[in-house]
């Protein structure tokens, strides 16, 4: 029953008749009335000025008098300057709540035909997942699920980044220094003992690194690269902003030394002098050539890293429907790279070198290589090619990938190439871009070891949770397996709204004490409105109050329970909209506004000792409708709703 659709149709047959003119229901525009304003729906009149020679106030006037008269959902209306304000008859909203709560499936979308190919996660298997990787973890499954509640048949995936220097790094570090230890030995999950790893090569590196910085070697680069006043210039600039940021800062030859070690000639260091670095790129080739022994440690380490994910996926709640490992993938981009040079369609060509590349140049995005010279594949085709992969898995509609901003240049540039071999989804790839997470201290490093491992986080919010539960002794009696599932659920609310309430591409702070407020714009502000709900019932049983059978018909609602229904019949829409943006914002938003409603309902009626039994049985049917609208929004998010807290 969408009163929206209802209101439009009328006003498409309003100006019909008054202006005998066909306008499409599309077309017209309405919007829920502001709070300042009285009624329930603003019917948008400006479109119809030029139709009835007239201004706003007498043309929304003919509207409003039209619809009061013909449409029974429109019992009052009054029009301020180009809106006209209806009032929605309390028949309709009695009407529409029995409806409600015999519809467990409310809000959701009929099923429209279209395949989503939604990516997330995507790690790489050299350190755990962290807080950034969660934030892209909530996103994408959120995403997912927002988008199958629309109607669209989703499918999770992910990339998982198995192969490269960075895992070497942490196979290298453990071969030399690891001593056989392993996940059982040393009762580490599997992916923190290869973080680990990856960490301590870092440090060995830096070691030997500052070792050869008072080379003779080392001095003469330094002082040859001081003597290039351009790049010195430039520099500067950069330490005099970072003195401005720290004022105890001192601009001097050992800050333009340490800036030269760190930024300028690190990498260089490492591809060709390191001993460490020789190491790693030496096991790299290896891996590639297929040698027996590296293959083996690369599977043996590989594995204690998807032991490791795969019990931080269960504890954050998200799933996948297939996995793609880059180990499998990466030639396939190459080798459709190949067929595309010999083919008749060429869009890549070859330069004197003999590395491959793309001319975007009439799009604005520069000349891109596809493939080097000796052969190998970029990251650019390696997409390519798994984007391939997809496409004959599940011949999708439309791709969504979610990641981080700093690649929305790589992704302008995927999205053209696939475009240009021909691909009919390419012009319907999204990029769901998203800011990075920073903690109240600041940002985080993984090779310097400085980030929150996403384990470590969900266990110090339930252990937060925890504590602020048994001071305030709302959970006693209750045995201690039930206690902890509540704990957990209230932790990872909290976490999931945090994360999910910001639109994706700003950068956010998550601050884990304020994510728990039950008062704060939190998770568990939102379930403990879930709480009241099922508290009320709770009662109701108790005191053997039968509300069944007791007619409610001729009830006048009070203005915050139109309030609620008022919000609650948004929620498809909300979904959609939530749904056509990608951004769970809208969801989240939407959670706390209906939840901060009932909390105010909550505290304006009485339900339970309502003496007025009509009253009575329409407020409980009105808490047990909330309830279910806050579950199925909730669970868009992974928010579990607990019956207490």
């Amino acid at each position: 029953m969408n009163i929206e659709q209802l209101i439009k149709e009328n006003v498409v047959k309003a100006i019909q008749a008054i202006y005998n003119t066909a306008v499409e229901a599309d077309n017209v525009q309405i919007n829920s009335t502001p709070k300042n304003f009285e009624g329930n729906y603003s019917v948008v009149v400006f479109p119809y000025l030029k139709l009835s020679g007239k201004g706003p106030e007498d043309t929304g006037r003919a509207i409003g008098e039209y619809l009061k008269e013909h449409c029974d959902e429109v019992v009052d209306f009054n029009v301020v300057k180009g809106f006209c304000n209806l009032h929605i008859s309390d028949v309709f909203w009695r009407r529409f709540l029995k409806s409600l709560t015999l519809d467990s499936n409310y809000g959701m979308g009929k099923p429209n035909g279209q395949t989503v190919v939604v990516e997330y996660s995507s790690p790489n298997t050299n350190k755990p997942l962290h807080l950034g990787h969660i934030r892209n973890n909530l996103l994408g499954y959120a995403a997912a699920e927002i988008l199958k509640a629309a109607g669209y048949n989703v499918k999770k995936v992910q990339i998982i980044n198995d192969r490269g220097i960075h895992i070497c790094k942490s196979m290298l570090a453990w071969q030399l220094f690891g001593n056989g230890e392993t996940p059982e030995s040393s009762g580490i999950k599997g992916d923190h003992l290869v973080g680990k790893y990856y960490v301590l090569f870092e440090q060995k590196f830096q070691e030997e690194y500052k070792i050869w910085q008072k080379s003779e070697a080392a001095n003469a680069l330094l002082t040859e690269w001081l003597g290039k006043e351009k790049d010195i210039a430039k520099v500067k600039k950069e330490l005099e902003k970072k003195q401005k940021d720290n004022p105890e800062f001192i601009i001097n030859d050992a800050a333009y030394a340490a800036y030269f070690f760190k930024e300028v000639y690190k990498n260089t260091y490492f591809n060709a002098y390191s001993e460490l670095g020789i190491e790693a790129k030496t096991m790299l080739q290896k891996w590639e050539a297929g040698d027996a022994d590296t293959v083996a440690l690369w599977t043996m380490m590989n594995q204690w890293v998807y032991d490791g994910f795969a019990i931080t996926y269960k504890n954050l709640g998200v799933d996948f429907d297939k996995l793609y490992f880059e180990s499998q993938t990466y030639l396939s981009g190459k080798q459709l790279v190949e067929e595309n040079l010999n083919s008749t369609n060429q869009i890549f060509f070859k330069k004197e070198d003999g590395s491959v590349w793309i001319d975007l140049t009439d799009v604005k995005l520069d000349e891109k290589v596809v493939l080097r010279n000796d052969g190998t594949s970029m990251y650019i085709t390696q997409d390519m090619g798994t984007a391939q992969l997809r496409y004959q898995d599940f011949n999708m509609d439309r791709m969504v990938y979610v990641v981080g901003n700093e690649q929305e240049y790589h992704f302008k540039v995927l999205f053209e190439i696939l475009h240009r071999l021909g691909h009919t989804y390419a012009k319907k790839c999204y990029h769901l871009s998203y800011g990075m997470v920073e903690l109240p201290e600041g940002k985080m490093k993984s090779r310097e070891g400085t980030v929150v491992d996403a384990d470590d986080l969900i266990v110090e919010l339930v252990n937060d949770v925890k504590e602020a539960s048994e001071e305030r002794s709302t959970l006693e009696g209750l045995p201690d397996e039930e206690k902890t599932s509540i704990w957990r659920n209230v932790a990872l609310g909290a976490l999931k709204f945090y994360i999910l309430k910001v639109e994706p591409k700003k950068g956010m702070v998550f601050d884990p004490k304020q994510s728990i407020d039950l008062q704060g714009h939190t998770g568990p502000y939102i379930q403990n409105a879930y709480v009241r709900t099922q508290s009320v019932q709770r009662a109701f049983a108790q005191k053997q109050i039968v509300t069944e059978g007791v007619d409610y018909s001729e009830y006048q609602l009070q203005g915050i329970e139109r309030e609620l229904l008022l919000q609650m019949q948004q929620f498809p829409a909300s979904i959609q909209k939530a749904a056509e943006g990608y951004n769970p914002g809208e969801i989240a938003n939407y959670l706390y506004d209906l939840g901060k409603t009932f909390h105010q309902f909550w505290n304006i009626v009485k339900i339970l000792d309502e003496i007025d039994m009509p009253a009575s049985a329409f407020r409980l049917d009105l808490s047990k409708a909330v309830a279910m609208v806050l579950k199925s929004a909730g669970k868009l998010l992974g928010m579990e709703m607990p019956a207490r807290m």
